[in-house]
């Protein structure tokens, strides 16, 4: 399967935000808000334009990847600048074929050759972690709250950056997404139904888990 990465434009936002939903429906919770997320962030002043990429098979948008500006801040109030990717999303039928892989791939050259620190998300580790993410306790970086979340994941792109002081992570204020907005932004699409899944309960798990 030969796929192509290319930035996304303006003709692409309808079909990133229904690849988007179709993707991430009743699979973290009943719904999804992930669309809604898609929808706002490029227009969030921590949007990075030069990370938004789509990828194509024959010609089909079956994936993307979205970056914002995040940071993390030692004890000393030192501010040291970050990247975080999401969502990062496969169409439903081309998952578990190297399309995130690719999409990751790509963008983390760019982020290299830019100079960035670090790409912090928050994921399941299962995900990630063979792309050389770690949980971000092996660099004493906390959330802003000085917890370590179990999802709280770093790839760290310049080696030892993060040695020997204690950080704090925050991530763009463009994630707190307003249910009221997404709801009603929901209305848009076709009407799908909210159910329970195995997974859901997962996620719940892993959002309320911390190390150490």
């Amino acid at each position: 399967m030969e796929v192509t990465i290319r930035r996304e434009n303006e003709n692409d936002y309808r079909t990133v935000e229904e690849m988007t939903r179709e993707a991430f429906w009743n699979l973290n919770v009943p719904g999804c808000d992930e669309h809604y997320l898609v929808h706002v962030i490029r227009d969030h002043p921590d949007f990075m334009p030069e990370m938004d990429f789509v990828a194509e098979v024959n010609n089909k948008i079956v994936g993307n990847i979205m970056y914002s500006k995040s940071c993390v801040m030692d004890e000393n109030n030192n501010r040291l600048e970050t990247l975080t990717f999401g969502p990062l999303t496969v169409l439903p039928g081309y998952q578990r074929q190297g399309i995130g892989t690719s999409l990751i791939n790509h963008t983390k050259e760019i982020a290299v050759k830019n100079g960035a620190a670090a790409i912090i998300i928050l994921g399941h580790p299962h995900n990630y972690c063979k792309h050389g993410f770690k949980n971000s306790i092996d660099y004493n970086i906390s959330n802003s709250e000085g917890k370590y979340p179990y999802g709280q994941l770093v790839l760290e792109l310049k080696p030892g950056v993060f040695k020997g002081k204690s950080w704090k992570f925050y991530y763009s204020k463009v994630f707190d997404l307003d249910q009221r907005a997404v709801e009603e932004f929901d209305r848009q699409f076709p009407e799908k139904e909210k159910e329970f899944r195995y997974s859901q309960e997962e996620f719940s798990i892993a959002v309320r888990a911390y190390l150490g």
